[in-house]
Parts: C-alpha cells; sequence; structure tokens
C-alpha cells in the first residue's frame, strides 16, 4: 500500500496518532489538502524525484499520523518555511528522520585538517552522485539558532599545530603528490573564473563544475604536499566550497548550501585565512536573512567581525557591516541599523587609499553592491515599520543609484536583477504601481539571461504583492500575464 505518494511509511500502522504538530502547520498555511500535494508534487519534481506522485488521501494520511519517508519529510520542511519565512524543521512538523552519519548533517563538525579534507571529499562526492536524483538536497537539515552558532564559534579557536603525515599509499600510487607552482596558480584562476560565471550567469548553470573541482582538490589535499602548499590548496577549497554553497543557495538548495557554507569555514581555518572565513559567514549570514531568521544573522556577522577584527581590509569591514545593517533592519533595529550603514560607508570610502590588493573574493562589492546592500536595509525596515513610506523614500535614492551602476556592468547581472527588483518594491511601498512593472520588466529580461531560482522567486514574489495591492490596475494585469509567459520554468540545480 505504499504507492508513489512519498515511498509508505515508517511508521507501524497501529501504532498512528494524529500528528497535531503538522496539523497544526497545515490549518495555520491556508492550504487545502490538494493545495499541499500539488506543492509537494512540484518541488519533487524539480529535485529529480518524479518517483513522488502525491494526492489529498496520502496527506490526509500524513495529518493522521503516517510518517513518509524521504524526500518527503524535507520537501514540507522546505515548503512550510518558505510560507511562513522561517525555518521550519522535520522535527517541527512532528515527523521523523533517519539518523544521518555527520558527514551528511549536521554543522558540529571536527575541526581537524584530515577530517575536513573527509568530509569535503565524501559531501562533494555525494552531491555529484546524488544530485542528478534530487537526493542529497532532500536527505540534509537546516540547523539554525544555538545548534548552528556554538559550533561555528570554534572557529575562533586558534589550531593547533598540525603533525606532518606521509602520502596514504593509494594516493601516492596516484600521482606524485607535488603540486608544481603553476598547477597551482591555474586551480587557483580556475576558482576565480568559476566565480565570474557565477556572477554572471547564475548559480544553476556551473554548480556541479563547481562541485567537481573541489572535489578534485581534495584529491590533492589527501597527497603529501609541502606546508605552503597545503594552506592555498585549503585556501582554494574554502573558496570552492563556499561557492558551491552560494550556487546552491541561488537554485534554492538550502539545506546543501549551509552544508558547503560549514565545510568552507573549516577550510579557511586549515587555511589560516581569517578574512576568508569572515565572508564565509556573511554567506550563511545571508542565507539566514532570506530564511527569516535575523536574529542568527547577526550573530553570524558579529562572529566574522570579531575573527577578523584585525586583518580585514576596509572593503571587507564595509561588506560585513552592510550585513549587519541587513540584519538590524529585519529585527526592526532602526537606530542600529543606520548607524551600521554609515559605518559600511565610511569603511568603503577607506578602501580607495588601502594599499594591499583585494582578494578576488571581495572584488564583487562594488559601489554598486554597497548602495544596493544599504537601500534593502531602508527598505527591509520599511516592511517591518508596517510599509513605512518615511523609510521607503530612504531606499529610493540608493537603490536607483545601484540599478543605474549595475546597468553598465556585464558581469554581474544577477545583482542587477536583484536590485530592479529591489527598486520595483520600493516603488510598490510608495504605492507607485506603473512605476514598479516597469521595473520588473527589466527583471524578468534579465532573469531570462541567468539561472538563479533565487530571481524567480522574488520577481513573483514581487508579481503577487502587485496583484494584492493593485490588481485592478491595466499594467499590474499586463505583467501577471506577461510573468506566465515568460518567466522560466525552476530548472534542475547545476
Amino acid at each position: 500500500m505504499s504507492g508513489n505518494g512519498g515511498g509508505g511509511t515508517n511508521t507501524a500502522s497501529g501504532d498512528k496518532r494524529p500528528n497535531e504538530l503538522l496539523s497544526s502547520w497545515f490549518v495555520r498555511s491556508g492550504w487545502s489538502k490538494g493545495e499541499l500535494a500539488r506543492q509537494v508534487n512540484r518541488r519533487a519534481r524539480q529535485l529529480g524525484a518524479n518517483h513522488i506522485s502525491t494526492d489529498t488521501s496520502r496527506v490526509r494520511r500524513w495529518l493522521d499520523g503516517e510518517n513518509p519517508r524521504e524526500p518527503i519529510p524535507r520537501i514540507l520542511s522546505e515548503l512550510f518555511s518558505e510560507r511562513f519565512g522561517c525555518v521550519v524543521s522535520v522535527e517541527d512538523l512532528g515527523l521523523r528522520t533517519a539518523r544521518q552519519s555527520p558527514s551528511v548533517t549536521g554543522v558540529d563538525l571536527p575541526w581537524t585538517g584530515p577530517q575536513t579534507v573527509a568530509l569535503l571529499s565524501e559531501f562533494s562526492r555525494s552531491d555529484l552522485m546524488l544530485a542528478r536524483r534530487g537526493f542529497l538536497g532532500t536527505s540534509l537539515a537546516l540547523s539554525a539558532g544555538p545548534s548552528l552558532i556554538e559550533p561555528l564559534q570554534r572557529w575562533l579557536v586558534p589550531s593547533p599545530p598540525s603533525p606532518s603525515r606521509e602520502p596514504e599509499p593509494a594516493a601516492a600510487s596516484r600521482r606524485p603528490g607535488r603540486l608544481s607552482r603553476p598547477e597551482l596558480e591555474l586551480l587557483e584562476t580556475t576558482t576565480k573564473m568559476f566565480r565570474q560565471w557565477d556572477a554572471q550567469c547564475g548559480g544553476g548553470l556551473r554548480r556541479k563544475a563547481v562541485v567537481g573541482q573541489l572535489h578534485e582538490v581534495t584529491d590533492l589535499l589527501q597527497e603529501a604536499q609541502p606546508e605552503a602548499t597545503t594552506k592555498r590548496l585549503f585556501k582554494v577549497a574554502a573558496e570552492l566550497a563556499e561557492l558551491a554553497g552560494w550556487m546552491s543557495y541561488d537554485v534554492g538548495l538550502q539545506p546543501t548550501a549551509q552544508k558547503y557554507f560549514v565545510l568552507a569555514l573549516h577550510a579557511a581555518k586549515e587555511a589560516g585565512d581569517k578574512p576568508l572565513g569572515s565572508y564565509v559567514l556573511s554567506s550563511m549570514s545571508r542565507q539566514m536573512i532570506h530564511l527569516g531568521r535575523p536574529d542568527d544573522a547577526l550573530e553570524l556577522i558579529h562572529l566574522a567581525q570579531y575573527g577578523s577584527r584585525d586583518c580585514a581590509g576596509p572593503r571587507t569591514q564595509s561588506m560585513l557591516y552592510a550585513m549587519e545593517a541587513r540584519a538590524y533592519a529585519n529585527m526592526g533595529q532602526p537606530g542600529r541599523c543606520k548607524r551600521a550603514v554609515r559605518m559600511a560607508e565610511d569603511a568603503f570610502a577607506d578602501a580607495e587609499d588601502w594599499d594591499e590588493p583585494d582578494p578576488d573574493w571581495i572584488r564583487f562589492f562594488s559601489e554598486a553592491e554597497l548602495h544596493g546592500e544599504n537601500s534593502h536595509s531602508f527598505r527591509d525596515l520599511a516592511y517591518v515599520a508596517g510599509r513605512s513610506p518615511a523609510y521607503a523614500s530612504l531606499a529610493q535614492p540608493l537603490m536607483e543609484r545601484a540599478v543605474d551602476l549595475f546597468a553598465d556592468d556585464s558581469e554581474h547581472q544577477r545583482s542587477y536583477a536583484l536590485n530592479l527588483i529591489g527598486m520595483a518594491t520600493v516603488h510598490l511601498l510608495q504605492r507607485e504601481p506603473e512605476q514598479s512593472t516597469q521595473y520588473v520588466t527589466q527583471a524578468m529580461k534579465v532573469a531570462k539571461k541567468v539561472r538563479s531560482e533565487r530571481v524567480n522567486t522574488r520577481i513573483r514574489k514581487t508579481v503577487d504583492n502587485a496583484v494584492r495591492d493593485f490588481g485592478d490596475l491595466a499594467e499590474v494585469i499586463d505583467l501577471t500575464e506577461q510573468l506566465a509567459a515568460e518567466l522560466p520554468e525552476t530548472a534542475e540545480a547545476g
């Protein structure tokens, strides 16, 4: 009787009791059983789990206490998290999952070089093997709150000196084990190229290539190398893992993204690169803001700021202050948000006089990005303050400047699209729907050039808000029809 509606059950029918937690979330969602079933099926297809075929009777059995098999619990967690704008874990839904090994789930991982390499190797290998079928992302759980923050605080603990080790026999038989300088420089250059592709094309097109490159680097890290080479390889691994996480975040694979971010932080620690570690934490902070966890985002940013306080350049410090402002905005703390915005602007001004070259990973944080982040902080304050026109008016000139600068930037097309959408939301806050539809139309044109579910989702959400507030307006009606015709379907994560 398992059928195809989620692979049956993990609970014997005689032990079933109504799932009150799931029922509570379900009632508050406002969905019907049919709507939830359709969303589960759609998300399963996006993940490549084409064997899933849920219907209303299956949803009813879940509410009655049947415990579905993977990937259904993770899909339900994602759907309810998106519906309520906060992390709704599998446990919050009253569903049980099989315990996974530390390499597959959890963020509380050992802070040692060899184990970091082993975990990176295993996770990237699993991603390459299983992502196409959609099972890796749905076997992971998002961490939040103390279970996320407390393990990451050990990033600040000094690492003991690592003993030198001989190459493993299997590794020694594969290759000589001494990476030449040109080979190492080529790895570093390739990482920069992947980063440029992501900014220009979105996370969906090159994600698997980045994961494959990361797996190759972990092979090199398992071979005997000079200490300086090993540190540079750990730095490459950290940058690739962060980029794999960022691309996963961009295409909607949130648990996978978080796992890569955690592993990137471990690799950055092994590389002895605190500014890079702070950058990884800022990416995690951005994800937490996206998931409706600004308190966690703020904790992560403060951890990043403290850890890199004596070594990060002004451009990196500016980026961290800008993310701090975003967190405060979403927490509804305007005074602290405005202070962080000013600090971001001041630090960015100092970057002009900085006489050391910035690392490539912070090169994205341009004047356009600074204005975009700060304008989004004021926009978010407007939302938190009940659609405040005062904060929207603070956001508008900064957002306009960001859009103008990104329009001339052929590399950062995704950022251009996101700021066009941001400009559209500001006009909606100011009750100017005609102008808003113009910016959404521009954003859709750019969205067709990039493969970013994050961009597509924000366009859909903005159009939904326009329909809710101005659904009778001719421009909004036309925009809705254009959205249905032109917005690309969600693509399988690459």
